[in-house]
């Protein structure tokens, strides 16, 4: 009697958060009632926090949905969807709220949703930019101030470059999601937009190291990064198609790099990728920023098969742990695949853990502990992203090594090293320049 009763409570708290959820625009004030509501009714599958303030105060609230929602847990991979960057870009913001409904809603009655959610620690934060959206009084299909925040500044122009040197002040926001993700191990994101229909993928920005000099930069997980984008388009009602806003403007499979697309500085994608060993992709949602609300219903069907299905993507690959011989994790190892380097090597967190996003096939994973030899492991990776679990290999030291923290990597423009030494076989005046200064540097 007593489950029963539990069902029919169950039941309730379901129908009850979902029918207050209405296909509106939430301001400040209603999106932190509708999550703290959400919260109340799911306390075990949900953990809702503030990573921060904005610049005018207001909390930067995310959502944590998993079956071990307020921590990390060893092998459960972390995935983020971030919306509202750009205060006046607004369909984002609505179709997570309503991600989070589907969620929570459909766990423990739809066995899809309730194994990702149990195998997948998912974060969602609907707005990083609220006193923008807050600032936009009349909504504009192509251009308001609300884009920027309190102190006029474009968050998606602000995190670090890895190309060169973004002069801009870090905001209070930006540094919030910089921290955020420092103290998380995300694997996947991906952050919402409006402006256009397309999915575009790292790098923004570049150089001749990364191919520039024939219109794309490309990262060494670029055909990742074209599965990642294609996953959504092709899962969205309309974006595979390519056709964009206008004839002016096409996307192949509705998909680009972002370089080739315009090139952009401190944008949040890249920062993820190089310093954050997250992989992130732009989703450009709605060809109006700031449409009606009376469309927000048919922009959430639009989305929402690509939605799940590209959480799903965090379970490619291989992961595992570094560990010695008594067991003990062993965190900053260097785990990567062969022919795959990282300006940034990819390191295992404090639990020894490292999570790779790759396609399938064979692959040489190389596991490196200073002062120790390399193990290196050649495995078969197949599509496991329909089981939620990516392929699991752990390393193990023979010896144990002595426990030390690596030097944290340089928020400076990295690839630039990268471009003179590509540049050396073929000399140019501006390689030479730079490789003088440094002699200098080091002479002096």
């Amino acid at each position: 009697m007593r489950a029963a009763a539990g069902d029919v409570v169950g039941i309730l708290c379901l129908v009850s958060v979902a029918a207050e959820l209405d296909f509106e625009y939430h301001h400040a004030g209603k999106l932190e009632a509708y999550l703290k509501r959400v919260h109340a009714a799911y306390p075990s599958l949900t953990y809702l926090h503030s990573i921060g303030r904005s610049v005018e105060g207001r909390d930067l609230w995310v959502l944590v949905l998993g079956r071990f929602p307020t921590q990390h847990k060893i092998g459960i991979p972390e995935f983020k969807y971030v919306a509202n960057m750009h205060g006046d870009e607004t369909v984002g913001r609505e179709i997570l709220l309503h991600l989070i409904d589907f969620l929570v809603t459909s766990y423990r009655q739809d066995p899809v949703i309730t194994r990702l959610l149990n195998n997948t620690r998912i974060h969602i934060m609907p707005t990083m930019n609220p006193d923008g959206f807050e600032a936009t009084k009349v909504p504009d299909c192509f251009y308001t101030q609300g884009r920027y925040n309190k102190n006029g500044e474009d968050l998606n122009r602000n995190f670090p470059d890895a190309f060169e040197r973004n002069n801009a002040s870090i905001q209070p926001e930006t540094q919030a999601v910089m921290n955020w993700i420092k103290n998380e191990t995300f694997v996947l994101s991906a952050n919402l937009h409006g402006g256009a229909l397309v999915a575009s993928y790292t790098f923004d920005n570049g150089n001749s190291a990364t191919g520039t000099l024939e219109g794309y930069s490309r990262s060494p997980d670029d055909d990742v990064f074209i599965h990642l984008a294609k996953t959504y388009s092709f899962n969205h009602a309309s974006m595979y198609k390519g056709t964009g806003c206008d004839s002016r403007q096409t996307f192949p499979d509705g998909i680009t790099n972002g370089y080739s697309w315009y090139q952009l500085e401190g944008g949040m994608q890249d920062y993820n990728y190089v310093w954050g060993q997250c992989f992130e992709i732009t989703l450009e949602l709605s060809c109006c920023k700031y449409p009606p609300a009376d469309q927000l219903e048919k922009f959430w069907r639009d989305n929402k098969a690509a939605l799940i299905e590209y959480i799903k993507q965090v379970h490619l690959g291989i992961k595992g742990q570094v560990t010695d011989k008594n067991g003990n994790p062993i965190p900053n190892a260097i785990v990567e695949a062969q022919g795959r380097p990282h300006v940034c090597p990819y390191r295992t967190n404090e639990q020894g853990e490292y999570f790779l996003l790759l396609l399938p096939g064979t692959y040489v994973i190389n596991a490196t502990v200073p002062g120790f030899k390399s193990i290196l492991k050649t495995v078969e990776i197949r599509d496991n992203t329909g089981n939620f679990s990516a392929l699991k290999h752990d390393f193990i030291f023979p010896e144990v090594p002595i426990r030390s923290s690596a030097a944290s990597c340089p928020k400076t423009p990295l690839y630039q090293e990268l471009q003179w030494a590509s540049a050396a076989v073929k000399p140019t005046l501006h390689a030479i320049l730079g490789l003088m200064a440094v002699l200098l540097l080091i002479f002096q």
